[in-house]
């Protein structure tokens, strides 16, 4: 009695559907692509260390500095809490919320004193232009 298990080859129909078309998964990347390359917004990820129990924040001038509508989500695989934001062309001022407390982000190279008299980190975001 054979008791291998059979492995199906890569890239090969199952009975009775077609094979995969290359040309077809051809022209969704290049309609991906071109999609991309009229985007008005720019994928932005944030990430900062803390503790895995904590609950984490992202406020700015993007979502009215308010601290709870864009919470962060922990990855214990890399030990941070991350979120992508989708930004328009523009400079921006943020900080986390981490368990109620406002903190910069130490990754970035630009900040801003507030109005509190604190620093604001500042990000610059350059989408491609229409057209």
């Amino acid at each position: 009695m054979n008791t291998t298990p059979q492995v199906k080859p890569p890239n090969v129909a199952a009975p009775g559907k077609a094979p995969p078309d290359p040309v077809s998964k051809t022209q969704q990347i290049d309609s991906l692509k071109e999609l991309m390359a009229r985007a008005t917004e720019k994928a932005v990820l944030f990430e900062i260390e803390a503790g895995c129990d904590s609950q984490v924040f992202i406020a700015g001038t993007f979502n009215g500095w308010n601290p709870t509508s864009h919470p962060l989500k922990y990855h214990p695989e890399d030990d941070v809490f991350r979120a992508v934001l989708l930004l328009e062309s523009g400079t921006y001022e943020y900080k986390f919320v981490v368990n109620g407390t406002w903190c910069v982000d130490a990754k970035c190279p630009d900040s801003v004193l507030n109005d509190n008299g604190t620093l604001n980190s500042v990000i610059h975001v350059r989408c491609h232009p229409p057209g």
